[in-house]
């Protein structure tokens, strides 16, 4: 019996012998299980902050290459799973990410006009090189360079938005719930150090610079 990749033929007839089904069965069905409820996870993980954006019909305070690394980061991540050719289970929750990181670049620069040169000639650099990426023609040992470097990438996404917001005293529009959701995941997965380090930090920044300010709206009132 198998439902979306899961064999579930081992552990049905151990339970029918009534026996406890082998660690070699179990290990690979709550591999992809897991992996199942990080795709459902992802698909909301980044909406607070699409919503907020759009409420407020603003984007201050946010950090434009946070999110436009961001975008990078999920490209190169995704690229790598679809050339290594791994079940959806293991990569499905990249393609709602990027999805959303994309969206969520697109709506920032709508509140940011009027846009830059630098600003269109990175979203063309992208626009032509991200199909060639996510199609996988590129040299293997490149591949493997850019696939080494998410890590790095993903890092310096968070440092923009952490100077931003202690430079300003102030977390803008950043969504609490959004980052909540980002620190929570890394923790679940038992996410990089760099990582867990960096999304606690915004998260810190969001509930510190919101009390100061309510602090001081309270006093001018």
């Amino acid at each position: 019996m198998a439902l979306l990749g899961m064999d579930f033929t081992c552990a049905l007839e151990s339970l029918r012998d009534g026996r406890v089904p082998d660690r070699d069965c179990v290990l690979p069905l709550l591999s992809k299980l897991v992996g199942y409820c990080l795709i459902a996870a992802s698909t909301t993980v980044k909406l607070p902050q699409i919503l907020k954006i759009l409420k407020h019909r603003s984007a201050s305070g946010l950090s434009m290459l946070s999110f436009e690394l961001d975008v990078v980061g999920y490209t190169i991540a995704l690229a790598y799973c679809l050339h290594k050719g791994l079940h959806f289970s293991a990569y499905g929750e990249l393609v709602f990410l990027l999805i959303q990181s994309i969206i969520l670049v697109a709506i920032i620069y709508y509140y940011s006009q009027p846009l830059g040169a630098k600003t269109w000639t990175k979203t063309a650099l992208y626009c032509a090189l991200a199909p060639t990426i996510l199609s996988g023609k590129v040299d293997p040992v490149l591949f493997e360079a850019l696939y080494a470097c998410q890590h790095a990438v993903f890092f310096c996404a968070r440092v923009p938005q952490i100077w931003k917001n202690f430079t300003t005293k102030s977390t803008g529009q950043l969504s609490y719930l959004t980052y909540l959701i980002n620190f929570g995941g890394c923790m679940v997965v038992l996410g990089s150090l760099r990582t867990v380090a960096t999304n606690g930090t915004i998260l810190i920044q969001i509930i510190i610079y919101r009390k100061s300010h309510e602090q001081r709206e309270k006093k001018i009132k």
